[in-house]
């Protein structure tokens, strides 16, 4: 029988690259926040009552940290309450529910990496809820995969590549954080690594015990927010991408330059041992997924700057045979 698979925030970052890698598992059904509010509880609920899957991936959020601060109650309801709710149902359905946290709900205070074991502590509201989500679906005591990310980004959606690139083409001198520390992850990083866990529960035979629980996911290294951008820029660069700032000109800054409503942990590198050595996987260095996203953002880039043109050819036409 083939494996129904529900699919939550499909236009967000990671759930744009998961849909087509996992119907190549099973049929998915996919929704947006137009389709499927995480924010409307009957409506998630009778979502799943109609599909029946057999595996549930939430790629869906309230991810504008700095507006949860103002806005906490809309973000516990995506972020805590729809979690707990989809783990509810997927217990009913006897359906395995894959589920995106974030590194976040850490205070960033250690000077090592973060295992699952140790104890959060978020710094922000959105660090809050989402750790209250964490809880909602161990409690429901059903089967679960969570992954702790952190520092997505990739060609679709608001991230801080996307911002780097436009800013760079726009200025001559950037102003970047450097006291801030994690591992930047593509969501291709992450969704790959979904559709294998995904693909390894549907193998596994019903005599045997899935590894189900909490897991770190994040590309291997350290970086900061300075260095992310650099090797950005640099990237973008080479490829030719007509950018205004040159590396020497991206200046760091301390966190005390760049107050921000939402406080953000110090370091928020994740240890990825458990994940790797539970299901044999190889998480590449941070850097190596940055030229293909700035590739992409730089094509669009030249497409929008072509479809410009071409707009506005008919009306300089005209003006040019009005004179």
């Amino acid at each position: 029988m083939t494996k129904r698979i529900l699919l939550l925030g499909k236009n967000g970052q990671v759930g744009s690259a998961l849909e087509a890698p996992l119907a190549r598992l099973g049929n998915v059904f996919a929704y947006d926040r137009l389709t499927c509010n995480l924010s409307d509880p009957d409506k998630l609920g009778a979502v799943v009552e109609t599909i029946k899957p057999n595996v549930i991936v939430n790629a869906a959020a309230y991810t504008a940290v700095d507006q949860a601060e103002k806005d906490e109650s809309a973000c516990n309801l995506i972020n805590s309450q729809a979690p707990s709710i989809l783990a509810a149902a997927a217990t009913r359905h006897n359906a395995l529910l894959v589920h995106y946290s974030t590194d976040y709900v850490f205070d960033g205070m250690q000077d090592r990496a973060y295992v699952e074991t140790d104890a959060p502590n978020p710094l922000n509201s959105y660090g809050r809820s989402k750790l209250a989500g964490d809880y909602g679906i161990r409690d429901a005591s059903g089967k679960y995969i969570i992954l702790r990310v952190g520092w997505v980004y990739s060609e679709t959606g608001k991230n801080f590549a996307k911002t780097i690139l436009r800013l760079a083409s726009e200025r001559e001198r950037l102003t970047i954080v450097n006291d801030q520390f994690g591992a930047p992850t593509s969501a291709s990083l992450i969704a790959n690594t979904t559709v294998e866990i995904v693909r390894r529960y549907f193998d596994t035979p019903p005599t045997t015990t899935f590894p189900y629980g909490l897991y770190h996911l994040a590309a291997a290294g350290r970086a900061s927010w300075h260095d992310f951008a650099l090797e950005l820029v640099t990237e973008a660069r080479r490829i030719g991408h007509d950018l205004r700032v040159d590396t020497q000109n991206i200046v760091p800054i301390p966190t005390e330059q760049y107050p921000t409503p939402a406080l953000r942990p110090q370091s928020a590198v994740l240890n990825t041992l458990k994940l790797r050595e539970t299901f044999n996987l190889s998480l590449p260095e941070w850097r190596s997924d940055v030229s293909g996203v700035v590739y992409q953002l730089a094509a669009e880039h030249a497409l929008d700057r072509l479809r410009a043109f071409t707009s506005n050819r008919p009306q300089a036409a005209a003006a040019t045979r009005s004179r």
